[in-house]
Parts: C-alpha cells; sequence; structure tokens
C-alpha cells in the first residue's frame, strides 16, 4: 500500500472535506492517508497573546473527531490527535493513532511546565502513540530529549520547519533509531542525503496536502528509482509499521495496543 502520511483534512476554518482529499488521493494512485485537523481549527496562530476558550476547545474537539468518525468508517485513514494547551489525555483511549504536536515560530506556545502536559505524554507513552513533532529547532531538541525514545518521534518536512535539514542533521537527533522523518515539501537532495545516511526505514512519504500535493509529492520519490524494497517501506510500510497495522490493509496487526 501507498499511504500520505501528512494531510490535513476538515471543515470549519478550512475547506478540506474527505471528499476531496479521495479525490487528490485516487488521482495519485495513493491507498490511504494519515489525516490531521487543520491548525486553524486548534488555535488562533496569528495571536502571540492567543488565550484558549470554550469556543476554541469546542472547534478543536470537533476537528479531532472528524478525522476520527473517518478512520472510524475506512480502515485506510488513520486519524491523529492534534493536541493544544488544553492536554486532553483521556481523548487519547478514542482510538487516535497518533498525536499532531505543532506550533510555528511567533506562534502561541504550549505550555510544557504545566503537569497536565507530562501526563499527556506518559499516556501517549502507555499507548505506543507515535508524535508527528512541528516546533521550533530549540522546542524540537528538547521534546526529543524529553521523550528520550519511549514513544516514535516523527520529524517533518525533513526538519524543513523545525529549523532547516541542515541543522537536524547536525543535532544528531536522527541518530536515535526512535526520530523519524517525513518527507512532505523536502527537496530531492534532503530526501537522498537522509537515505545515504540513515537508510529507508526511518523515512515516511507525505505531502502536506493542501500545500503539497499527493501525486506531485509521491512522484517526487518515484523519481528518485529507488529499489523497490526502499520504495516500499518509505512510501507506505514504515508508516503502517508506526501505526502498528498490516501493509495489506487497515486492520490491526494482532499487537495489541498497550
Amino acid at each position: 500500500m501507498i499511504i500520505d502520511s501528512h494531510m490535513h483534512c476538515g471543515v470549519q476554518n478550512s475547506d478540506l472535506p474527505i471528499e476531496t482529499i479521495r479525490e487528490y488521493l485516487g488521482r495519485a494512485g495513493i491507498d490511504g492517508a494519515c489525516l490531521y485537523a487543520p491548525v486553524e481549527d486548534i488555535y488562533d496562530r496569528y495571536d502571540w497573546n492567543f488565550r484558549d476558550n470554550a469556543g476554541w476547545i469546542q472547534c478543536r474537539q470537533r476537528a479531532n473527531r472528524y478525522v476520527l468518525d473517518i478512520q472510524n468508517t475506512d480502515p485506510n485513514f488513520h486519524a491523529y490527535y492534534f493536541v493544544w494547551n488544553d492536554f486532553r489525555r483521556e481523548e487519547l483511549s478514542r482510538g487516535y493513532r497518533g498525536v499532531k504536536w505543532h506550533r510555528h515560530e511567533h506562534e502561541p506556545v504550549y505550555n510544557y511546565d504545566d503537569p497536565r502536559c507530562e501526563e499527556f505524554l506518559q499516556e501517549i507513552y502507555r499507548l505506543g502513540l507515535p508524535i508527528v513533532l512541528e516546533e521550533s529547532f530549540e522546542n524540537t531538541r528538547y521534546m526529543v530529549k524529553r521523550i528520550d525514545g519511549r514513544t516514535p518521534v516523527i520529524i517533518p518536512h525533513l526538519g524543513g520547519l523545525n529549523g532547516g535539514f541542515q541543522a537536524i542533521l547536525r543535532s544528531g537527533m536522527w541518530d536515535s533509531k526512535t526520530v523519524y522523518a517525513d518527507t512532505a515539501l523536502a527537496s530531492s537532495g534532503e530526501i537522498s542525503a537522509f537515505l545515504d545516511r540513515y537508510g529507508s526505514d526511518r523515512l515516511l512519504f507525505g505531502s502536506d496536502f493542501p500545500f503539497g500535493f499527493p501525486y506531485e509529492e509521491i512522484e517526487k520519490i518515484a523519481r528518485l528509482r529507488l529499489d523497490p524494497d526502499d520504495f516500499d517501506r518509505v512510501s507506505g510500510e514504515n508508516i503502517l509499521r508506526l501505526l502498528r497495522l498490516e501493509k495489506t490493509g487497515g486492520t490491526d496487526s494482532g499487537e495489541d495496543r498497550k
């Protein structure tokens, strides 16, 4: 199977319904995807002084439940829980297959010192959920060290929005066997450099739709003319292994979640 490991899907403050996702995947011959709510449904990224409120909490809950409902009706779609500062750890037991942890420089910050943050992380570890971590360089390094291999971490865009590919490479974060990367919007040179250094076991194909398009991003991987086994790992097998799903469908592999 080919799985796009990085797509945004939501219908509140963005017009990204699952019907549109299916159309783009079908055009590219891609079998399924990992779905994250759009940032615009999670917090006001343009307000440095953003303070959460009941309206945003409800919007966030609806956004996360939307992708979870899709997963519950189609086993080839995999819902990630997009976390913000309410750190609702009880939500993780609903069946989400990963966690999206996201902010950019000059955006509102995560309350890393909040005890609920640590409780949320402990629940992630217990369930064995991968974290897609898109943060500033310093906060990425802080979180990788804090997590310390207790659950897989995926750095998206080959580090492009986490301080840059070279900065992440020089930091040695990818030297850890539990730190992965996705290819969304990365250059062919960066993809090749990662593969040359670390091999194909920890690289995941992704498009970052709607910012990238699945058919263009998978073609970028195809143009590298990888060994078929390497292509299969990058295009689908690695993410399904991380999610503990069989590679020929969306059903559980038999290894129960903790």
